[in-house]
């Protein structure tokens, strides 16, 4: 058998979930020093594989923000409360407590779902940086939508074809279980309902994902009763299967970024008693979804 790890514009990739076809590991890459060029190819390499891995880094705030800059322009976060001190893109995610006050937002991200859903434009791509990693538990698993939408009979892509869903942040803030909160009338100015499809087409090269969520959705437009979110719960079960999921245990210096346009992710939980957590978050923009 061929040795995994192959050549490609100077990167080493060897597969995250084999056989699939789904994500890519970038093997023995600085982020740090790493010039442009070889940026580039890594945002290439993440176009065209749904996800990336890259271990072993040891990156500051600065570069985060160079290698979010070459993937796209990066998003802001609609809760400023975490966001890192001079570096407002960088949210923090973390149940460590200072001076008798959480620097992170917890157990923030559990839940199939999508970032951004409920935007006009959702973000592009999100990206974790590893800083402080429990020694079990806080796994992040992502769901392929392409191979998931692949697996459906033509007749049964034909007729999703044509729901759409309805969007809400205001509903996701106040009915979600963790980090739920009432939103203050400027946020709910700022952040209006939209309406999404539930297929989608990927821009680079036009590969179909199913895109559900779960959490921001109110109703799905197309059927009988737009209420009725049981289809939604079918398709979200149906795409997180086994067979679909690569699941991510975290190590320090870890870099994992996915694409939001044809994958849904979900973190899950660990003993916050006993371990520490502490991620980076950056988001790229996006674009209206088609």
């Amino acid at each position: 058998m061929a040795d995994p790890a192959v050549t490609r514009t100077s990167l080493r990739i060897a597969p995250l979930k084999p056989g699939s076809g789904f994500g890519a590991e970038i093997v023995g890459l600085d982020i740090a020093q790493a010039d442009d060029a070889t940026l580039d190819a890594v945002v290439d390499a993440f176009n065209r594989h749904g996800a990336l891995l890259i271990r072993g880094q040891t990156l500051g705030p600065a570069d985060l923000m160079r290698f979010i800059r070459r993937v796209g322009t990066p998003e802001g976060h609609t809760i400023q409360d975490f966001t890192l001190p001079g570096f407002p893109e960088i949210y923090v995610l973390s149940n460590r407590v200072e001076n008798g006050r959480p620097i992170g937002a917890h157990n923030d991200g559990v839940g199939w779902h999508t970032d951004y859903s409920y935007k006009e434009e959702p973000v592009m791509s999100t990206m974790l940086y590893a800083v402080e990693v429990p020694a079990e538990g806080s796994d992040t698993l992502l769901a392929d939508g392409v191979a998931a939408y692949n697996a459906l009979s033509p007749e049964r892509r034909a007729t999703l074809e044509k729901l759409r869903l309805h969007h809400s942040y205001r509903h996701f803030m106040e009915t979600r279980e963790h980090q739920r909160r009432e939103l203050t009338p400027e946020q709910i100015r700022d952040n209006p309902d939209v309406v999404h499809p539930l297929i989608r087409v990927h821009p680079t090269d036009g590969r179909r994902a199913l895109w559900p969520s779960t959490g921001t959705v109110t109703e799905i437009l197309g059927q009988d009763d737009p209420k009725d979110l049981s289809l939604l719960e079918d398709l979200v079960a149906f795409m997180t299967a086994e067979e679909f999921v690569y699941r991510h245990k975290w190590q320090v210096g870890d870099l994992l970024m996915w694409d939001n346009r044809c994958t849904l992710h979900t973190g899950t939980l660990f003993d916050d008693t006993k371990y520490i957590r502490t991620m980076h978050r950056l988001w790229v923009r996006g674009d209206r979804p088609v």
